[in-house]
């Protein structure tokens, strides 16, 4: 189906940049370099940088990144894990996959970690916590490092979906032990295809990582110190993130602008929570614009109509996938998430016209639905 608002536009955003994506590839292919060179040392360098840590290692998901973090941490069987039940399953698979049992919790309002949640959660198993920044928003780092300083816990963030975001100046990533970033081809940062980041300011941490992408091999020694994975973020993704890596801030700000507008467009539309929260330590990146109504199905099934493509994250929770085999952990608050949100176009190629025609097609839509109005979203 052809949409007149896309989620995305991926044709667009080769286009705008295509000289530079195109030498980027044609210079790195021209000199051979593949696997282990200088773009990809160049891109750890400088993405780093952009975070505020000492230290990126490329691999090549967000999965391996928290798998690799964790094992750095030392999680392994009989730890227990805390993470939020709001997030991709590959959060909780990372986890699953050291040996160690995921112990999920609720989320706030904004579909962060709640710090309560989390301390009412630390047994005397717990090891570590991954706390999830949605959507573009850093979650209240205050409260879960302090809980985590005073319980003697690794912090793991999984930054997938926060490249760019800050709480109190400081960017997601550089927070805890470690920070882990995908760079699947729809994030604000993507590649041509799947990629991820450790960042950390840990050295151990990084030399871990840096060995256990690679079969556990020291390719300066030839010595092998583990039992390792194929991770490594190829050479030629490297290079063409590391050209995507200077326009990001000015990715950021045109998302922030976006939601802006979404934002005057669907002001008093009493049936719609919108993703503007309050506190200005925050800095939102806006990698997804998420909506919340209690009549999501109908609402999404009307835009598709009208040729506005949209999303939904996790239309039920993991726990409910019985191939999982997840203990059922009761979150409420996520379960009416999971009923409620939706996600609607953002990326760097939105326009303040497809913004227009989305939010016409939203008012139209609870116009002609009256009694949506009657009824607010879950508090």
């Amino acid at each position: 189906m052809s949409y007149r608002v896309p989620f995305i536009d991926p044709r667009e955003h080769y286009r705008r940049i295509k000289t530079e994506i195109d030498f980027a590839i044609t210079d790195t292919l021209a000199k051979g370099d593949l696997v282990l060179r200088q773009q990809l040392r160049d891109f750890e360098k400088n993405l780093a940088e952009f975070v505020g840590v000492k230290y990126a290692v490329g691999v090549n998901s967000c999965y391996h990144a928290l798998h690799f973090s964790l094992l750095a941490a030392g999680v392994g069987p009989g730890d227990e894990v805390i993470t939020v039940g709001h997030t991709f399953v590959a959060t909780v698979s990372a986890i699953v996959h050291t040996g160690a049992k995921p112990v999920l919790v609720d989320v706030s309002d904004d579909y962060n970690m709640a710090p309560d949640k989390f301390e009412a959660a630390v047994t005397p198993r717990t090891k570590a916590v991954i706390p999830v920044h949605l959507n573009g928003r850093v979650c209240d780092m205050d409260g879960v490092m302090a809980v985590a300083k005073k319980r003697g816990l690794a912090v793991i963030e999984d930054a997938a979906q926060a490249l760019g975001a800050t709480f109190r100046g400081k960017k997601a990533g550089s927070f805890g032990l470690a920070g882990c970033f995908s760079f699947y081809p729809f994030k604000s940062l993507g590649g041509l295809g799947d990629g991820g980041a450790v960042t950390t300011d840990d050295p151990v941490v990084a030399r871990f990582a840096t060995l256990v992408r690679f079969n556990g091999e020291d390719r300066q020694t030839g010595e092998f110190h583990y039992h390792g994975y194929t991770a490594l973020l190829d050479n030629v993704q490297a290079s063409v993130l590391d050209v995507k890596l200077r326009h990001l801030p000015n990715w950021i700000e045109h998302r922030r602008k976006i939601a802006g507008l979404y934002r005057e467009g669907l002001e008093g539309v009493e049936s719609l929570n919108l993703p503007h929260f309050s506190g200005d330590q925050y800095f939102d990146s806006y990698q997804n614009y998420v909506i919340r109504t209690q009549r999501r199905d109908e609402l999404r099934q009307y835009l598709k109509d009208q040729g506005v493509e949209t999303l939904v994250h996790w239309a039920k929770p993991m726990w409910e996938h019985k191939a999982l085999a997840l203990e059922d952990p009761g979150l409420p608050e996520t379960e009416s998430i999971c009923r409620e949100v939706i996600s609607l176009p953002m990326s760097a190629e939105t326009t303040p016209e497809h913004v227009k025609i989305t939010v016409g097609c939203i008012r139209d839509f609870f116009a002609s639905h009256p009694t949506a109005l009657k009824t607010a979203s879950a508090d």
